[in-house]
């Protein structure tokens, strides 16, 4: 299963591929992309399974990323990683049709009560 992992700090991909492995979630290709942008050339060119997202990056935000994404026909499983978890961020994620919403600081059960659906 390919994974992208959409966050414009690296230090925050890295820590989210290894909360995946902790939380059980071994043997998956990883595709990294530094900002929205990045994020939807390596979804229509890699086709990953799974998505996991920040909300706020440059050039195009998570949101943004979604959005576009699900204009382009894409359905994608796709969930926010983000240090943003209002009620109203949260309710605008689902309507674009995110699966799920991760908050910043998380823990591997975060990863594993948020995935197990779709990598479980």
């Amino acid at each position: 299963m390919k994974i992208l992992i959409a966050d414009d700090s690296r230090v925050m991909r890295q820590v989210i591929a290894h909360m995946l492995r902790e939380a059980g979630y071994r043997g998956h290709q990883i595709i990294e992309a530094a900002d929205g942008s990045q994020a939807l050339t390596a979804t229509l060119n890699e086709s990953p399974d799974l998505i996991l997202s920040d909300w706020n990056m440059p050039s195009k935000t998570g949101i943004e990323f979604l959005r576009e994404l699900r204009e382009n026909g894409r359905a994608t499983t796709f969930g926010f990683v983000t240090t943003e978890v209002s009620p109203e961020m949260r309710d605008e994620a689902m309507v674009h049709g995110a699966a799920f919403l991760i908050g910043k600081p998380f823990t591997s059960d975060d990863f594993r009560d948020a995935l197990d659906h779709y990598l479980g």
